[in-house]
Protein backbone atom coordinates (compact mmCIF):
# COMPACT_ATOMS: atom_id res chain seq x y z
CA UNK A 1 0.00 0.00 0.00
CA UNK A 2 1.30 3.66 -0.94
CA UNK A 3 0.25 6.51 1.63
CA UNK A 4 0.85 10.45 1.23
CA UNK A 5 2.17 12.03 4.37
CA UNK A 6 2.59 15.70 5.09
CA UNK A 7 3.88 16.75 7.60
CA UNK A 8 5.87 20.36 7.89
CA UNK A 9 4.43 20.98 4.80
CA UNK A 10 6.19 18.10 2.76
CA UNK A 11 4.55 15.39 1.50
CA UNK A 12 6.45 12.10 1.67
CA UNK A 13 5.09 9.18 -0.33
CA UNK A 14 5.50 6.02 1.81
CA UNK A 15 5.11 2.19 0.66
CA UNK A 16 4.00 0.22 3.38
CA UNK A 17 4.67 -3.47 2.35
CA UNK A 18 4.41 -6.41 4.88
CA UNK A 19 5.49 -4.48 8.55
CA UNK A 20 8.43 -2.38 6.10
CA UNK A 21 7.95 1.34 5.28
CA UNK A 22 9.84 2.81 2.32
CA UNK A 23 9.94 6.36 1.49
CA UNK A 24 9.65 6.65 -2.33
CA UNK A 25 9.05 10.60 -3.07
CA UNK A 26 9.44 14.15 -0.56
CA UNK A 27 7.48 17.19 -2.67
CA UNK A 28 7.06 20.46 -0.72
CA UNK A 29 3.89 21.76 -0.26
CA UNK A 30 2.63 23.98 -2.71
CA UNK A 31 0.74 27.20 -1.13
CA UNK A 32 -2.41 28.15 -2.49
CA UNK A 33 -2.83 31.92 -3.14
CA UNK A 34 -5.30 33.21 -0.45
CA UNK A 35 -8.49 34.11 -1.60
CA UNK A 36 -8.95 38.01 -1.77
CA UNK A 37 -10.90 39.05 1.20
CA UNK A 38 -14.28 40.99 0.70
CA UNK A 39 -13.96 44.58 2.42
CA UNK A 40 -16.11 44.35 5.25
CA UNK A 41 -17.62 47.99 6.78
CA UNK A 42 -15.86 49.03 9.84
CA UNK A 43 -18.23 48.36 13.27
CA UNK A 44 -18.10 50.08 15.86
CA UNK A 45 -15.81 47.27 18.46
CA UNK A 46 -18.49 46.60 21.11
CA UNK A 47 -16.52 46.67 24.52
CA UNK A 48 -15.50 42.93 25.46
CA UNK A 49 -17.29 41.02 28.52
CA UNK A 50 -15.23 41.38 31.37
CA UNK A 51 -14.17 38.19 32.18
CA UNK A 52 -15.15 36.55 35.32
CA UNK A 53 -13.48 36.50 38.44
CA UNK A 54 -11.81 32.89 39.20
CA UNK A 55 -12.92 31.64 42.23
CA UNK A 56 -9.13 32.21 44.36
CA UNK A 57 -8.61 30.22 47.81
CA UNK A 58 -7.74 32.35 50.64
CA UNK A 59 -5.09 31.90 52.41
CA UNK A 60 -5.03 33.07 56.22
CA UNK A 61 -2.41 34.92 57.37
CA UNK A 62 0.51 33.26 59.71
CA UNK A 63 -0.11 29.52 57.92
CA UNK A 64 1.76 27.47 55.63
CA UNK A 65 0.43 26.60 52.23
CA UNK A 66 0.31 23.09 50.61
CA UNK A 67 0.55 24.11 47.25
CA UNK A 68 -0.35 21.61 44.45
CA UNK A 69 3.11 20.97 42.22
CA UNK A 70 1.42 20.15 39.11
CA UNK A 71 -2.24 20.55 37.40
CA UNK A 72 -4.13 17.27 37.79
CA UNK A 73 -7.35 15.86 39.91
CA UNK A 74 -7.52 15.77 43.75
CA UNK A 75 -8.56 12.15 44.39
CA UNK A 76 -8.18 12.09 47.91
CA UNK A 77 -7.63 14.36 51.35
CA UNK A 78 -6.27 12.24 53.67
CA UNK A 79 -6.39 15.14 56.71
CA UNK A 80 -9.40 17.40 58.11
CA UNK A 81 -9.32 20.85 59.57
CA UNK A 82 -8.33 20.92 63.26
CA UNK A 83 -5.99 17.46 62.78
CA UNK A 84 -2.30 17.56 63.98
CA UNK A 85 0.18 16.66 61.22
CA UNK A 86 4.37 16.09 61.19
CA UNK A 87 6.61 17.55 58.52
CA UNK A 88 6.02 14.28 56.48
CA UNK A 89 2.85 13.41 57.03
CA UNK A 90 0.38 12.53 53.51
CA UNK A 91 -2.22 15.22 53.26
CA UNK A 92 -3.75 14.53 49.70
CA UNK A 93 -3.52 12.37 46.72
CA UNK A 94 -3.32 14.06 43.31
CA UNK A 95 -3.63 12.31 39.88
CA UNK A 96 -1.38 13.72 37.57
CA UNK A 97 -1.23 11.99 33.86
CA UNK A 98 -2.62 8.67 35.26
CA UNK A 99 -0.35 8.58 38.04
CA UNK A 100 -1.14 8.75 41.53
CA UNK A 101 1.38 11.76 43.39
CA UNK A 102 1.36 11.99 47.05
CA UNK A 103 1.91 15.33 48.40
CA UNK A 104 3.02 15.95 51.81
CA UNK A 105 2.96 18.20 54.89
CA UNK A 106 5.85 20.77 54.35
CA UNK A 107 5.89 21.39 57.96
CA UNK A 108 4.36 20.18 61.53
CA UNK A 109 1.58 21.95 62.89
CA UNK A 110 -2.60 21.82 62.69
CA UNK A 111 -4.40 21.48 59.66
CA UNK A 112 -5.85 25.55 59.65
CA UNK A 113 -8.06 24.82 56.29
CA UNK A 114 -8.72 22.65 53.17
CA UNK A 115 -8.82 24.63 50.40
CA UNK A 116 -9.70 22.06 48.04
CA UNK A 117 -12.10 18.62 47.65
CA UNK A 118 -12.28 15.43 46.27
CA UNK A 119 -12.63 15.27 42.73
CA UNK A 120 -11.25 19.06 42.00
CA UNK A 121 -9.02 19.93 38.61
CA UNK A 122 -6.33 22.02 40.15
CA UNK A 123 -3.50 24.09 38.57
CA UNK A 124 0.25 24.22 39.64
CA UNK A 125 0.77 26.61 42.83
CA UNK A 126 -2.90 25.78 44.10
CA UNK A 127 -3.09 25.83 47.57
CA UNK A 128 -4.31 23.00 48.91
CA UNK A 129 -4.51 22.88 52.48
CA UNK A 130 -3.06 25.39 55.22
CA UNK A 131 -0.87 24.10 58.37
CA UNK A 132 -1.06 26.58 60.93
Amino acid sequence: MIYNVTINDKVYEVEVEKGKANLIRTTAVQAAPAPAAAPVAAAPAAPAPAAPAAPSASVQAGTTPVNSPMPGTILDIKVTAGQQVKEGDLVVILEAMKMENEIYAPCAGTVAQILTSKGASVDTGAPLVTIS
